[in-house]
């Protein structure tokens, strides 16, 4: 049997350790060590949850190597699918269920090029899916395909008069990343400024 050279990231040790353990006696999987990453087939990203710099580690390997990725993560927020899967994300596994045949699992369908998600991971993707299709509102009142989730929360937190580092606190970005996101909906709805574009989503029914 040849075994999968598989990297695990983890910013947090015992994350990391916690997987490592699960994996290393398993014959199917070779947990490699982080000098020797640049063999590896598969990535394991064992976060808490998905913010700002998890979301750049996912990027990063999206752009900067041909390994599957996995996902193994602790809370999994309302826009953290859709992220996940903008990163090239193609198996999801939370952490409350990653014994170590569920992650050997997870590691033999990326490696056969299938993806994993949970049944209520699954679903909301099908009704993502099913309403950007639909151009209609999602359960959150947001149009998928005028405002993404993020987009359509700094805006809610604008309207509910946040200023630009209590967004970024409240949603664990940077105050850079809030601008951006304020920009691209101003420059993508040609709106003029914040409180044009947090006016235009009120009118709209969008938040």
């Amino acid at each position: 049997m040849t075994r999968v050279p598989v990297a695990i990231c983890a910013a947090d040790p015992i994350l990391e350790s916690g997987v490592s353990h699960q994996l290393r006696p398993r014959p199917e999987v070779e947990v490699l060590r982080a000098d020797e990453a640049e063999r590896a087939e598969v990535a394991l990203v064992v976060v808490d949850r998905l913010d700002e710099e998890n979301e750049q580690v996912l990027r990063r390997l999206q752009r900067t190597s041909a390994v599957r990725t996995g996902l193994i993560i602790g809370e999994f927020g309302q826009d953290a699918l859709q992220t996940s899967i903008e990163c090239g994300v193609a198996a999801v596994l939370r952490r409350r269920d990653a014994d170590a045949d569920r992650l050997v699992g997870l590691v033999t369908a990326l490696i056969r090029g299938e993806g994993v998600l949970p049944g209520d991971m699954l679903g909301r993707l099908l009704d993502h899916v099913g309403r950007l299709q639909r151009g209609v509102p999602s359960a959150s009142g947001a149009t998928l395909s005028t405002l993404s989730a993020r987009e359509g929360e700094v805006l809610r937190l604008i309207s509910d008069g946040f200023d630009t580092r209590e967004i970024a606190t409240k949603m664990s970005y940077s105050e850079r990343t809030v601008k951006n996101i304020l920009q691209e909906v101003t420059t993508r709805l040609q709106l003029r400024n914040r409180a044009h574009a947090v006016g235009y989503a009120m009118r709209q029914g969008l938040i």
